[in-house]
């Protein structure tokens, strides 16, 4: 007896929480459907991460497109990831047919950075539907305040959702009545109901945050291992309630389909623990447990059945009434599970995007310095926050696409050009060398930079960090029009043996362009020991041309005056 196919004859279907290439191409997903009774695959961003990162599965694909030059990061997930999907969902469509829309059903996720942006999962869930473009598809979106709003209107435009990171039973609810109110608006516009969907229950996480806790209390020994069973258990009896209710009936007797529970996070995270807990313990009709592949290797070796998710309910609404009498909040550790699993899901989502992004390849460095700081109590939760907001919501990777969505929304990506003026330089270092190179042999013993503010202050700091080359020309800047500074400055070189550096972005600045006809008097008006930095097509570039100036070195008009 294969325990896992056995799941089905008490209504409950088996799902696998894994995906990957290998396990498409090789058979070995058709033969769990066959010897095992698979009825449908999730994914989220930590599964294919460890896919992408974890395996020689997808190598060929990643050479080829650094030869076609496709350097996005994220557009490369997409190229790997979506035919994965379609492949996996063309392979399960005959269960999707036989079932009726029932099982057969593949996941992708909406970007983690989207769990907190209603509008943002909407669009990008359409996108996703529209690009996969398979009827057995089921986009995922988190069960988060924000992700409410998204489900109902998703499931109005007959979109499959597969909403995720629930923990709380009055969350679930809220996303069953989103999913209902999705229906009935889709009925009244298109009069079709038939809109697959699952609710996605995160069962070991809370055993895992709650255990440490009740540990902690002499009275809450005989709880641990208990509370994710019996929270899921009241959310099952809640589930049997909706589908009774009038409401329900109405939107069924439209063909409407069921949004049945799923368990997820049912590996075993302590393992003093039965490792196959999380689904011994929660099997039932009309849910579905997906497990990643220890969980279902382990259940199909030993896993015991037995309609477990109706047994004990007394027990379980004890279980949950305990804890206020111990000072725990549930309601706290789910909220928190719910941000930590956005985070979670962000967290891989980078890790994978960085090993696809060729910017992010550097290799090891030693740590050189280190900095601490200390902030009063306000401003380091602010801080804090801060950084979890921009890490959760991408705003980083956004940044380096050029987003101006993260200011104005106007000419601000633009602006952008220092993003990549480190790399871009060293690419060129070259030119810059022979620069160098030639103005050593050509006997030059000082450097005069002829700036303001942002011209001079990065060549000033340099100068001081740095030091001269030896055998090289000493850099000195003059930033200031006061009449002691500049005499001191003149008469700290000899003209005849100086090369002038004139560096104004827009050529027009009013102080440059006098320090420049002033030492271009004194150097005997000499073009050959002057080189202007500038902006293509400034007026300063004209002057330097008509002048003669040894070289003209160009800045990046996208980097602002003050940072260039």
């Amino acid at each position: 007896m294969n325990p896992l196919k056995e799941l089905l004859n008490y209504g409950q279907s088996f799902w696998l929480d894994y995906i990957r290439r290998g396990l498409i191409s090789s058979g070995e997903l058709q033969q769990h459907i066959v010897e095992d009774g698979l009825r449908g695959v999730t994914s989220n961003p930590a599964i294919f991460e460890k896919a992408i990162t974890g395996s020689n599965d997808y190598a060929a694909l990643l050479q080829q497109f650094e030869k076609e030059g496709v350097k996005d990061a994220a557009a490369i997930f997409e190229r790997l990831a979506v035919p994965d999907i379609q492949d996996t969902a063309d392979i399960l469509r005959p269960i999707y047919d036989q079932t009726k829309g029932g099982d057969g059903y593949v996941s992708l996720e909406v970007s983690p950075y989207l769990g907190r942006n209603t509008q943002g999962s909407i669009d990008e869930a359409r996108r996703l539907w529209k690009l996969v473009n398979r009827p057995n598809v089921m986009i995922k979106v988190p069960g988060s305040e924000e992700g409410i709003p998204a489900i109902r209107q998703l499931i109005s435009e007959g979109i499959n959702i597969n909403v995720t990171l629930l923990f709380a039973v009055d969350m679930y609810e809220r996303v069953a009545e989103a999913f209902m109110a999705g229906l009935e608006q889709r009925v009244a516009s298109v009069g079709v109901a038939r809109v697959g969907s699952v609710a996605s229950f995160f069962v070991s996480r809370i055993d895992a945050a709650l255990d440490p806790m009740l540990a902690s209390k002499p009275q809450g020994h005989a709880l641990l291992g208990k509370v994710a069973i019996a929270n899921a258990k009241l959310a099952y009896q809640r589930y049997k309630d909706l589908v009774k209710s009038p409401r329900w009936q109405a939107l069924e007797s439209k063909g409407a389909l069921r949004q049945r529970l799923l368990w997820a996070s049912t590996s075993t995270k302590n393992p003093q623990y039965r490792d196959v807990l999380y689904v011994e313990e929660l099997i039932g009709n009309e849910t579905i447990n997906t497990m990643p592949p220890s969980t279902f290797d382990a259940f199909r070796d030993h896993g015991r059945l037995r309609n477990s998710l109706d047994e004990e309910l007394e027990a379980a609404y004890d279980v949950l009434e305990s804890l206020p009498k111990l000072g725990i909040s549930l309601k706290e550790v789910t909220d928190k599970l719910t941000t930590d699993g956005l985070k979670i899901f962000s967290d891989a989502f980078d890790k994978l995007l960085n090993a696809l992004d060729a910017r992010c390849k550097v290799g090891f460095k030693p740590k050189l310095t280190g900095q601490t700081y200390t902030l009063p109590e306000e401003a380091r939760a602010a801080v804090k926050a801060s950084l979890e907001d921009w890490q959760t919501t991408g705003k980083v990777r956004r940044l380096w696409s050029r987003d101006a969505s993260l200011w104005a929304g106007k000419d601000e990506s633009s602006w952008l050009g220092w993003l990549n003026i480190t790399e871009d330089q060293i690419a060129h270092a070259h030119h810059l060398e022979e620069i160098a190179a030639e103005i050593k042999s050509a006997g030059f013993k000082d450097v005069l930079l002829l700036g303001m503010g942002g011209s001079s202050l990065a060549p000033e700091v340099m100068s001081r960090t740095f030091g001269s080359a030896s055998g090289f020309p000493r850099l000195h800047v003059l930033d200031s029009t006061d009449p002691a500074q500049i005499r001191a400055v003149e008469s700290g070189v000899d003209p005849n043996k100086t090369l002038f550096i004139v560096s104004s972005k827009s050529g027009s600045t009013l102080e440059p362009n006098i320090f420049k006809q002033y030492f271009f008097e004194r150097a005997g008006r000499d073009g050959s020991r002057f080189i202007a930095i500038t902006d293509p097509g400034s007026k300063m570039q004209q002057v330097a041309e008509a002048d003669h100036f040894r070289h003209v070195l160009f800045g990046l008009p996208s980097i602002g005056g003050r940072y260039s």
